[in-house]
């Protein structure tokens, strides 16, 4: 499920917010009056996609939240075994501490300062309020952003030696060309001799993929059809619920799990004034999630000008986390 630009991976936790710098109605229009309709995957969290996505995030089928924890659980001491002391954490899509409180742990003091980055301000302040609580001898320095684009960290931060974090395959929401735009930015950003750590959903099995997308419970399926409750409700549109479906589809030839709502009959939408005509079987696109191999993955981070360190994968051969580092010395 989403994840990225202000979309969070399913597996990053619950992000919340608006989408940034623009109405719910000028996001959704363009995508579609396409020729091929899509909706941004940002759009899917308001407050009952957020509750939705929580549920997904527990259902059996869904993996990559449990893994990617256990994983990161048991690597984190290697993982982060190089970082000096007086460093600052920077996670990607922080808004909620939870996996970067077991890097925190197991650098043992040596991260002296944390930077989430995340569009949801609501959410990063009440992260931020409970980190001071919890660790009260580190410096939370929330951004508010969308770490797509060019983010310039805290002043605070400016000499620190830097580590990334960019956890739950949110990464894989981006196409191969925006990845390595992704990356290369961010070894600007963090700066020379950078570490960053990156997880990433391999491809497997079909069908355990599409399980994860398509949950026998149907929660998957009230995710995605939310978006158009959500259209309803703040874009003037007038959505039949009950004449759209939920599909996921593995795109072999792309590497991708893709979701759609499928029209079951010809129709018209009204949205925001415009009429949008549909034919029967006609889908609107709502999300890519690549799945990655190891060497693929570790290509691109060499592309954006990364030296691949490290990486650990969990036993069944389902998640990995990549360490990334950047020259000391550009």
């Amino acid at each position: 499920m989403p994840r990225g630009v202000a979309l969070p991976a399913r597996a990053l936790g619950l992000p919340k917010g608006e989408p940034e710098g623009e109405t719910v109605v000028e996001a959704a229009l363009p995508g579609l009056l396409a020729a091929r309709k899509t909706l941004p995957a940002k759009l899917f969290y308001d407050a009952e996609g957020c509750r939705l996505f929580g549920e997904i995030t527990r259902l059996p089928e869904y993996y990559l939240t449990r893994t990617e924890t256990a994983l990161l659980r048991a690597v984190a001491p290697e993982a982060v075994a190089g970082v000096p002391p007086g460093s600052a954490l920077v996670e990607y899509g922080g808004s909620d501490e939870t996996k970067a409180g077991l890097l925190l742990d197991a650098a043992a003091g040596r991260f002296a300062a944390y930077v989430p980055i995340d569009v949801a301000e609501g959410a990063l302040a009440a992260l931020a309020a409970r980190l001071r609580r919890a660790r009260p001898g580190l410096a939370v320095h929330p951004v508010a952003a969308d770490f797509l684009a060019p983010v310039a960290l805290p002043h605070a931060v400016e000499a620190m030696p830097r580590s990334g974090f960019f956890p739950g395959s949110t990464i894989g929401n981006l196409e191969p060309a925006g990845v390595r735009r992704f990356l290369a930015e961010t070894r600007r950003a963090l700066g020379p001799g950078a570490q960053f750590l990156v997880g990433v959903d391999l491809r497997k099995d079909p069908a355990k993929l599409l399980a994860a997308y398509d949950d026998a419970q149907g929660v998957t399926a009230a995710f995605n059809l939310n978006l158009l409750r959500r259209l309803n409700r703040e874009a003037e549109a007038g959505f039949d619920l009950g004449a759209f479906a939920h599909r996921a589809v593995w795109n072999e030839i792309e590497g991708r799990i893709e979701m759609h709502l499928v029209s079951l009959r010809p129709q018209t939408v009204r949205v925001a004034g415009h009429e949008i005509p549909f034919a029967a079987g006609e889908t609107i696109h709502t999300e890519n999630s690549y799945k990655h191999t190891d060497a693929g993955f570790r290509a691109l981070a060499e592309a954006a000008g990364w030296h691949p360190a490290q990486s650990w994968t969990d036993p069944a051969g389902l998640f990995s986390i990549h360490l990334l580092a950047a020259e000391a010395h550009p």
